[in-house]
């Protein structure tokens, strides 16, 4: 697998938010060192409070005046949220230098704005004729372990009203015409400009079986792919992926976790596990000037799923050499950490909530979204880093004095630990602060309970410093 950096290393996690925040912003080009200022003290305010309004993050009518000035700079800088973005993916991949193997795990989302119609420059989103909105295409950097490092890509736009109702031609133009292009231009902008000692392996469901995108791999040393099949495509024995795959014996059953995703709810399941290597053949209507590909195919599929549960059943198609049998489980694991980037998306729309700032324009909405997007990987970093390594130190998510600050706050008549608690311990302690009930069988905290949780926690350190100053000020007044 190479070499594992540190969970905590990707844009200093244990440094305080402002230093946090400063990392991942990084230093965009924004034409004037003030906005760049802006942009870390927006993302600061963010980050201690997500679900706010943007005048309640700010804290003030000056801070949000100047807030929606930085957001109108695109009026000058038409190019800002790109800008901005450039920054967070450079900082991103200047701290995974030498950090070997990175999963980077891609997806599409739609934020929607229909019910703000005065809203210019967005497009159709969805399949209903009023729908209005934006499509957000990411890629995030997931340790093999899973925990969110930060974006390699984001792709931000809005649909051409006129290409509604073509989705019939699609199988007669070339992928550069179509949204799946997005897959490619993920894979290629997430390559560029990344540090030696990295390789990264890309992630996508069944919507990113694109056969250009298997060729683009093969055609780019460091280029590596996981996706779910979505195609029976044919392979160069003329036999298809299914059957081909149906037809190898059981390798092994395992039991594993399921994540919970919008259709499914947590729990174990019992797969069954095939393997082989396979050559699949060009789409019979691009045949001409498309070479073969040669990769491994898994198969999972689960048995005895609950009643009334849809079972599991993958197909995954991956040019990671898969040698062994824990290869294969291994791949297996990573796919499980695609739904990194769903809970990401919800991040964004329920943590963030992105969908209800009004900001009059698409362009102001991209630009807001951008520092968003950034403090949706804060977010996310946080719950599943306790979950990734619940028994590390606390020390590397929260200060000695934040965790003391918040064993006291939670338990006033009990002294705190000598020691520092464990990482799970802290996670579940702040999440209570933001309503977990952590009753037994209530599984680990979500990221919404755990942020608001946090919310609350940076207003207890913001207190105790601010108490710090008065009892200083108070004695210097009582000696001077």
């Amino acid at each position: 697998m190479g070499a594992r950096m540190p969970a905590t290393a990707a844009l200093g996690l244990a440094a305080s938010t402002e230093a946090w925040a400063r990392a991942a912003v990084g230093q965009p080009d924004l034409g004037d060192a003030r906005r760049v200022r802006r942009a870390h003290h927006l993302v600061t305010a963010m980050i201690e409070r997500p679900t706010a309004s943007i005048p309640e993050a700010c804290g003030n009518w000056a801070d949000t005046k100047a807030a929606y000035r930085f957001w109108d700079t695109g009026q000058r800088l038409p190019d800002l949220p790109d800008r901005l973005r450039a920054g967070h993916t450079q900082a991103t991949k200047a701290h995974l230098a030498g950090a070997g193997r990175i999963l980077a795990v891609q997806d599409t989302t739609s934020l929607n704005w229909t019910h703000h119609p005065a809203t210019t420059g967005l497009g159709p989103i969805g399949t209903e004729e009023r729908s209005r909105g934006l499509l957000v295409h990411s890629t995030l950097a997931v340790t093999p372990t899973g925990v969110p490092l930060g974006l390699l890509d984001q792709q931000v736009w809005a649909r051409d009203v006129t290409t509604r109702g073509k989705r019939h031609t699609r199988r007669t133009r070339a992928t550069a015409e179509k949204e799946s292009q997005k897959w490619l231009d993920g894979v290629t902008r997430a390559h560029a400009d990344l540090p030696a000692g990295v390789t990264l392996v890309h992630v996508g469901d069944a919507e990113s079986d694109v056969y250009d995108l298997f060729v683009q791999a093969q055609a780019t040393p460091g280029t590596q792919l996981l996706i779910r099949a979505a195609q029976d495509r044919r392979t160069a024995t003329g036999q298809h992926l299914w059957a081909t795959l149906e037809a190898e014996r059981v390798a092994d059953v395992r039991a594993i976790d399921l994540p919970r995703t919008p259709e499914r709810a947590p729990r174990q399941a019992r797969l069954t596990l095939r393997w082989t290597r396979v050559t699949l053949a060009p789409p019979r209507n691009r045949k001409a000037g498309l070479a073969a590909v040669t990769l491994d195919a898994i198969l999972v599929a689960e048995i005895d799923p609950p009643e009334g549960v849809p079972p599991v059943v993958w197909l995954l198609l991956t040019t990671v050499p898969v040698l062994t049998l824990e290869d294969a489980w291994e791949r297996v694991g990573w796919y499980r950490y695609r739904w990194r980037i769903e809970r990401y998306h919800l991040v964004l729309k329920s943590g963030c909530r992105i969908e209800e700032r009004q900001l009059r324009t698409a362009a102001r909405l991209e630009s807001c979204l951008a520092l968003y997007a950034i403090v949706a990987v804060r977010v996310l970093q946080v719950t599943e880093l306790a979950r990734e390594t619940p028994d590390a130190p606390a020390t590397g998510l929260v200060s000695t004095t934040e965790w003391r600050l918040l064993w006291l706050a939670r338990h006033p008549d009990q002294s705190p630990p000598t020691e520092a608690p464990t990482l799970r311990e802290v996670v579940r302690e702040i999440a209570q602060f933001g309503g977990f009930l952590a009753r037994k069988g209530d599984g680990e905290p979500g990221v919404i309970t755990v942020w608001r949780g946090f919310q609350r926690l940076h207003d207890l350190v913001r207190g105790f410093h601010l108490a710090q100053s008065l009892a200083a000020y108070d004695e210097a007044q009582k000696y001077g």
